[in-house]
């Protein structure tokens, strides 16, 4: 297919030099409208877009929306994961054939630029920062560029605050939603970070962190930041300016968090009240496989101690199909998860994400079952495992599911929970509801602050009616 035509004249009536672009999150293969908190990639770029630049913005998060492709837009950019990749791809020929130019970025577009390319008049690799306002430049100049790169010297001191009012909030369990950093110093070899982005951690001023939180008026926050204490003395000041605010705030953490008590307590008063951890296998064999060996599944039980004593409940991640997973590590991690008194057990089959080192070595050893990227969601196997079958991985991840949220395991690990009973209560319920229908399930969003009853058992019967 021929590119569409770039940088071409607005339509009549749109006034001299207007343009309008549309921002788009595609949806995974499966359709239903999931439970989710408002993303923050869309409120971004839309804050991003230059003043000075007449453009009529809308953002569509098909989540929550189906998307038109009958827009009447000038321009389409699209945010890609992985699993997104094939419907972004098909949504891309649909404008594309109507002459609209379409802009694809995200993870899966930096992962595999080659990959992306032949669907879009122009790829944005990287963080989008400086490209996308550059690029919309571009755009209304006649100038579309193939492709825009992230520029080596980003800095997100200077970046403005997301622009959440793109999207309906109330379609969202939550709109409480930040990001103070980005990017991880470790090496896990099935992590899209370090291949993506590399190792350098990104920072935003935690004063302008404050002043989203208050412009905001939030008393519960989500900070969906990839691993907040991967620059430790960011994390100190980060949580300092937390601590006056009373806020409660939930996040990601890596399991080094339980063995730096000065900066866990400053967390904990900082209003910590829930911490997502990879900790992945509780084989070391397979965590030094890995390459995140620094996770010591003897001290499991102590990071969950140490962070109950403080009112910290943890949703604690397992991945499975590691070279060194056997049949039996279902059982014996789930009934672990339980022993130890996890607050939310989470488990996750082994996805190869393209341009990432597991990637590379099982295609070099001509493991992968195919490129079918709605596949690539964390649930379906995409590889063939080590020392099982496919079928092995996908049916025992779904016995760990049901063993953890079986009610009398329910209960056990409700008598440990750091969360306020009904809370956990509540959301226990909620990932009990997944497990038993993981094949509805794109993806479970909620982390340890749940939705309102009221809200699940709605959305409950909207999707009967889907149905």
């Amino acid at each position: 297919m021929s590119p569409a035509p770039q940088g071409s004249p607005p339509a009549p009536g749109r006034g001299a030099g207007r343009r309008r672009v549309a921002l788009i999150s595609p949806k995974g293969p499966l359709f239903g409208q999931s439970l989710r908190y408002m993303p923050l990639t869309l409120p971004t770029l839309a804050a991003l877009v230059p003043k000075a630049l007449d453009i009529e913005l809308t953002c569509l998060d098909e989540g929550i929306q189906e998307v038109d492709t009958d827009l009447d837009v000038d321009l389409v950019g699209m945010t890609v994961i992985t699993g997104t990749a094939t419907r972004a791809y098909a949504l891309a020929a649909a404008f594309r054939a109507r002459g609209i130019p379409v802009v694809l970025g995200g993870p899966h577009v930096t992962l595999a630029p080659e990959d992306a390319a032949p669907h879009a008049d122009a790829i944005v690799v990287g963080y989008a920062e400086q490209s996308w306002p550059r690029l919309l430049h571009d755009f209304v100049a006649g100038r579309l560029a193939a492709r825009y790169d992230q520029a080596p010297d980003l800095d997100l001191a200077e970046s403005p605050l997301p622009d959440r009012s793109v999207l309906p909030r109330w379609r969202y369990l939550t709109p409480h939603v930040f990001e103070a950093s980005r990017g991880c110093i470790h090496t896990c070899d099935f992590c899209v970070v370090p291949s993506a982005w590399g190792r350098r951690p990104l920072q935003k001023p935690p004063e302008a962190i404050v002043e989203d939180l208050r412009r905001m008026k939030s008393r519960k926050a989500i900070f969906v930041d990839l691993n907040l204490i991967a620059d430790r003395h960011y994390a100190r000041r980060l949580f300092t300016a937390l601590r006056p605010l009373g806020i409660q705030w939930y996040g990601l953490a890596t399991t080094l968090l339980a063995d730096d008590l000065p900066l866990l307590d400053l967390a904990a008063e900082s209003g910590c009240r829930g911490l997502l951890m990879g900790l992945e296998s509780i084989s070391p064999a397979g965590l030094r496989e890995s390459r995140k060996g620094f996770n010591r599944p003897e001290a499991y039980a102590r990071v969950v101690e140490r962070l109950h004593e403080r009112r910290i409940a943890l949703q604690g991640c397992f991945v499975f199909g590691l070279d060194q997973d056997e049949p039996d590590v279902f059982e014996r991690t789930a009934r672990f998860a339980v022993e130890a008194g996890i607050d939310l057990p989470r488990f996750a089959i082994l996805t190869p994400f393209p341009g990432t080192p597991l990637f590379r070595r099982l295609e070099r050893e001509g493991r992968l079952l195919h490129r079918h990227w709605e596949r690539y969601d964390g649930q379906h196997v995409v590889f063939q495992p080590a020392r099982m079958s496919v079928e092995e991985l996908e049916h025992g991840t779904e016995a760990a599911w049901k063993q953890v949220y079986s009610w009398p395991n329910i209960a056990r690990r409700l008598r440990r929970t750091a969360a306020p009973w009904h809370v956990a209560a509540l959301t226990n319920y909620g990932y009990r509801r997944y497990a038993h229908q993981l094949k509805r399930f794109y993806t479970c969003d909620w982390m340890i602050e749940p939705p309102s009853l009221g809200r699940l058992l709605h959305r409950q019967g909207a999707q009967g009616e889907e149905r």
